[in-house]
């Protein structure tokens, strides 16, 4: 029997921020705590899927490490303080730093929660634009700027991406991606494991080439081991091969095919095979196979944007959807048509690059930010426009960009830093102020972004699930109050507003009280051709042969095409897990139970030749630093290759992380040299990297 006054239980709707698959959700609520978290089947898009993580949503929310009130680090430690006392202390520095130094002296860094958000996407280039500052960073440079820089490229903005038509194509091509486990990224698809099934039962084929043999490879009809780095001359071989004996179907508006065919004719299946490890007769198979298909949709994500030829990766996979007649074609690629467009409404900054270029190094800008790779040289090295000021937004860099202990060490050199987060984390340990947000299930929320790139066109709307805590502030409110003492005068505008006034002006003439009849969300219908209409290009035309992608493909001419010599070293690559986002959700108990997930994972050829066994401490080498990490074996990876997970390594001092201390791990990006970056882009090198590997007791 229940006892007597017990809240009673009530189930609310919403929709999990954690990845870009945007999952409904049905949350159990006794009073305001959260007793449980399900999926909602009548979510169009997801239809009741869930992973592990959005159960862990309760876990953040009652999390007791997770900052509720604004907190100031002291002598002693931090100590919490009023919201008033610690905007006006923010915006104070900011301003002070500024005068006296100039714009640039003060620095951005937006994490990947940023476009998770609702408020923030709404709110806080307001911020940053007041703050007139050219040393913008973000997390885009250690992920997707190789695709935002591409469609600026080919379709006139940076968002407008190709999204694969997976519920209806009969061959799907996947290059280092994942997306059984990311649920897709750059193509919103929950439940890709139910999905892929479906195209199977359908008679279609999927094949995968990455180093290891992913969760998605091991879903696949092939997957082929490919050495890391080398996957752009994998790529271009295959479009040579198209492109040279056919068929080639490219649309009427697709400009500058052979000019990219005289450009690729080095890259010869034969002279691949000799740098990829994929033999030439695979190569030229199913390339023609590809271009042959009914339907067929090419993708690739971070593990090849985050290489040495990213950039040109990405144009390549672009490239195969093109001439073979896939882009705007059911089952193949086609751009959503969102109900809140911000690409059309141009209510999203289309893009730019090369508009300015970076203090130190001299890397061009795009969309306004420079490479993170930048961000630590910038704070040290001396000289006008110094970074001595950094606002933080939902980001750890010190574990998710290059040379994080380097980076780490030059946070401790500002004279003022900011951050807007709910943890104490790597980063923000080394802030002077925290500035926490309500939790995702405290306000309300619409995907902005991740829209854009659905796999099937849906708009969602969800209030908040628990009341605001009183005192307590959202993301906007805290953008608002800084934009307000730094000396914006405008009205507050609240994020629903803005939702609903995009709402209007999009294709579908909703309202915000409208899209309120459909809590579950509505169901706008498979993605439907739209080009060249909907390209963003003056002559709403593709140039397949942009410039700097010719330029690139003479530098990998030079570069890539040339076989390297023996070595003993081995290829790093990353992994990521279900159970994980990126540095954070490590506070959760039910997702950092059972088996461990931060060790190197070595093929065991590998380990026999290095005096390793299973479970044996290794010691990872590489010219920026060094880890020592547990080692296990698995003939998932490609002999030569070691893959170590993404966001671990921990550092405990002042930091509250109960659970962590118990996760371990090494971060990865101890590892990677900021140094190294794709030339093109600017996105920094985190795959393929050389390492040695030996037992930890030796030097």
């Amino acid at each position: 029997m229940p006892k007597d006054n017990a809240p009673d239980t009530v189930s609310r709707l919403a929709t999990c921020n954690l990845c870009e698959a945007m999952c409904g959700l049905r949350v159990d609520l006794a009073g305001d705590r959260v007793t449980g978290i399900r999926g909602d089947v009548e979510d169009p898009l997801s239809r009741g899927h869930i992973c592990p993580k959005a159960v862990a949503l309760q876990d953040v929310h009652n999390d007791p490490d997770r900052l509720r009130s604004p907190v100031r680090r002291t002598s002693s430690g931090w100590a919490e303080i009023s919201w008033d006392e610690a905007l006006d202390l923010v915006a104070d520095r900011l301003a002070e730093i500024r005068d006296e130094h100039g714009a640039d002296a003060v620095a951005t860094f937006l994490g990947n929660p940023v476009l998770h958000s609702l408020g923030a996407m709404t709110h806080v280039m307001r911020l940053v634009r007041l703050l007139r500052t050219r040393n913008r960073f973000s997390a885009t440079s250690v992920d997707n700027l190789p695709s935002q820089l591409t469609s600026y490229l080919l379709y006139g903005h940076q968002w407008l991406h190709p999204v694969p038509d997976l519920d209806r194509t009969s061959f799907f091509l996947v290059f280092g991606a994942n997306p059984v486990v990311s649920n897709g990224s750059l193509m919103s698809a929950p439940n890709v494991s139910r999905r892929l099934r479906a195209l199977r039962e359908r008679g279609g084929r999927m094949v995968v080439f990455d180093p290891r043999r992913t969760e998605t490879a091991k879903r696949a009809d092939e997957h082929h081991f490919v050495r890391p780095g080398t996957d752009a001359a994998l790529i271009l071989a295959m479009a040579q091969v198209i492109l040279t004996g056919g068929p080639a179907r490219p649309a009427p508006y697709v400009d500058g095919l052979e000019q990219v065919r005289r450009a690729l004719e080095d890259f010869t299946p034969e002279r691949a095979a000799q740098i990829t490890g994929v033999a030439a007769d695979t190569i030229r198979r199913l390339a023609r196979e590809f271009a042959a298909a009914e339907s067929a949709a090419c993708y690739g994500r971070v593990g090849v944007s985050t290489q040495r030829f990213g950039a040109l990766c990405q144009w390549g996979i672009q490239l195969l959807n093109l001439i073979t007649g896939n882009l705007d074609r059911p089952g193949g690629t086609l751009m959503s048509t969102p109900a809140l467009d911000l690409v059309g409404g141009g209510q999203i900054d289309a893009g730019g690059y090369d508009r300015w270029r970076s203090r130190v190094r001299g890397l061009p800008e795009f969309a306004g930010e420079f490479p993170v790779a930048t961000l630590a040289e910038e704070i040290t090295t001396p000289g006008t426009g110094r970074v001595r000021a950094l606002l933080t937004v939902s980001g750890n860099p010190v574990l998710s960009t290059p040379g994080g202990h380097v980076l780490s060490a030059a946070l401790a050199e500002l004279e003022f830093m900011a951050g807007v987060d709910f943890y104490i984390n790597e980063t923000t340990r080394h802030a002077d102020v925290i500035l926490p947000p309500t939790h995702v299930l405290e306000r309300d929320h619409y995907d902005l972004i991740f829209r854009l790139f659905g796999i099937r066109d849906t708009a969602r709307y969800t209030p908040a699930v628990l009341p605001k805590p009183t005192g307590a502030l959202d993301d906007w409110e805290i953008f608002s109050g800084l934009a307000e003492r730094l000396g914006n005068s405008g009205p507050r505008v609240p994020p629903a507003r803005i939702v609903d006034l995009g709402l209007a002006a999009g294709p579908y003439d909703l309202t915000l009280a409208g899209l309120g009849d459909h809590p579950h969300g509505l169901d706008l219908g498979p993605l439907k051709p739209s080009l060249p209409g909907r390209l963003q290009t003056p002559d709403q035309r593709i140039n397949a042969a942009p410039a700097l992608v010719l330029d690139d493909i003479e530098r990998a001419r030079t570069e890539l095409l040339t076989p390297r010599p023996a070595t003993t070293r081995l290829l790093l690559i990353g992994r990521r897990h279900l159970r994980d986002a990126n540095s954070w959700l490590h506070n959760s108990a039910r997702l950092t139970k059972g088996r461990a997930r931060h060790h190197l994972l070595m093929n065991p050829a590998d380990m026999e030749a290095r005096g390793l066994s299973e479970g044996d401490l290794a010691r990872v080498q590489s010219w920026p630093g060094e880890v020592t990490v547990p080692v296990a074996g698995s003939d998932d990876l490609m002999p030569g290759v070691v893959s170590l997970p993404h966001g671990f390594g921990h550092v405990f001092e002042d930091v509250r992380l109960a659970v962590a201390r118990e996760v371990g791990g090494a971060s990865a990006n101890d590892l990677t040299d900021p140094m190294v970056v794709d030339r093109l882009g600017g996105t920094s090198v985190l795959n393929g990297v050389p390492v040695t590997v030996g037992p930890a007791g030796e030097s």
